[in-house]
């Protein structure tokens, strides 16, 4: 279906160089990262040991700047580090430069059939583009310029496969989008690229499946030192798919294989972001925002735990600094988890005693301590913050500042 790319001119500067050293590392706690080769997305690097960064995706018109920039505020917010634009059709390939321009974080343009929109991502300053060379018309063609033009303007490219866009040749010598097939597919195309010496490009295998999917990357990671993205697709809705991505994305980080992430729900974008930072706020790979404990639903609890976790949580959903709050309904664990935290609740008889490290502070009626929680959360809050314990960024993007020439 695809030819190997001409190798008669191959790139001979490269803005970056991939593997440059950057002082900013994420070690997992669990297993030493694997070496992949640094890309730079933008400011944000990408691969080498950098921090695994947070990516989502509009899913606005991209043609809409308006709406497309609210959106990608409310996503940089959250936490997200990347955010992807869709860009089937001039309009959208129209309006990039602008939302390139506005943009508080790097754009990468989401590229399908259309090679000269790629050429247009670039052109209006994309700090990336997702390209899919299984479905770009005479890519064999085409794809030396494309390599030639990110080079130019200093981008990284974005490819992969995805099971439903297996090379029906691939398809048929493996019976199917197996681990193998996949992986067949992405080193396929690595090497097209790599050929015309061209390496500023991670790789993407997804799968909808979760243990293929897993599988599949670990393959791929053995084969090279490619960044790799991490992604299950079409995972589904935000309970279905926050459970596979969470199953799929924990093997791979525990295991060291990953450089940056998108959760796919079928939900609101930010709420990609939300799973995908606390996701690696739980694994060690970034610094612990707000986090908030509270026990099961028993019949020992003599309050409304669900209730009142879920009206703590409501309540300091905007905090940053890395508080820990412990809310608990019985006496048998609730006093022990409560001095565990920053700031905590053991609730019973009507009443509940407040902990700061693991101190009692004082005992109010159980409808004042919603209020109590929030009052001393915040106070906390704001003295972290004055005494400089909460990190600048502390769940957004980890940036290198780099110059775009020509942008």
């Amino acid at each position: 279906m695809m030819n190997t790319l001409n190798t008669e001119n191959p790139i001979e500067k490269p803005f970056r160089k991939t593997g440059d050293p950057v002082d900013l590392t994420s070690e997992s706690p669990l297993h030493p990262r694997r070496k992949s080769r640094r890309i730079m997305v933008g400011p944000v690097p990408v691969g080498g040991g950098a921090p695994i960064s947070v990516q989502s995706m509009t899913n606005t018109l991209t043609a809409n700047v308006p709406a497309t920039l609210q959106q990608i505020a409310e996503l940089t917010a959250a936490g997200c580090d990347i955010v992807r634009v869709a860009v089937p059709s001039q309009d959208d390939a129209d309006a990039l430069p602008e939302i390139c321009r506005k943009s508080p974080i790097p754009v990468i343009a989401d590229i399908h059939f259309q090679s000269k929109y790629v050429f247009q991502a670039i052109d209006a300053g994309c700090a990336a583009v997702r390209v899919n060379p299984g479905n770009i018309r005479k890519f064999d063609e085409v794809g030396p310029d494309i390599c030639k033009a990110a080079t130019d303007a200093g981008i990284s490219l974005r490819i992969g496969v995805n099971a439903g866009s297996l090379d029906k040749d691939l398809y048929a010598k493996y019976g199917g989008p197996t681990p193998e097939a996949l992986v067949a597919s992405a080193l396929k195309e690595a090497h097209m690229f790599e050929d015309v010496g061209f390496h500023d490009f991670k790789i993407s295998v997804k799968h909808h499946d979760v243990i293929t999917m897993v599988e599949t990357y670990r393959l791929l990671a053995s084969k090279g030192d490619w960044p790799l993205h991490l992604g299950v697709t079409e995972a589904g809705p935000a309970w279905q798919g926050t459970i596979k991505s969470c199953l799929a994305f924990g093997a791979l980080l525990a295991e060291g294989i990953g450089d940056t992430i998108r959760v796919s729900l079928s939900a609101p974008p930010v709420e990609e972001v939300k799973v995908g930072c606390k996701l690696l706020e739980y694994m060690g790979l970034r610094p612990r925002k707000f986090d908030i404990i509270s026990c099961p639903s028993c019949g020992r609890a003599q309050v409304d735990v669900i209730q009142l976790a879920s009206a703590v949580t409501e309540g300091l959903k905007d905090v940053t600094a890395p508080i820990r709050v412990a809310v608990m309904g019985c006496i048998v664990n609730g006093p022990g988890e409560a001095r565990e935290a920053d700031l905590g609740v053991a609730s019973g008889n009507g009443k509940g005693q407040i902990f700061i490290k693991g101190k009692v502070i004082r005992t109010v009626p159980e409808d004042q301590i919603v209020d109590t929680l929030l009052t001393i959360a915040n106070d906390i809050a704001a003295q972290m913050e004055a005494d400089g314990q909460v990190p600048v960024n502390s769940t957004g993007p980890v940036v290198v500042p780099i110059q775009h020439p020509g942008h």
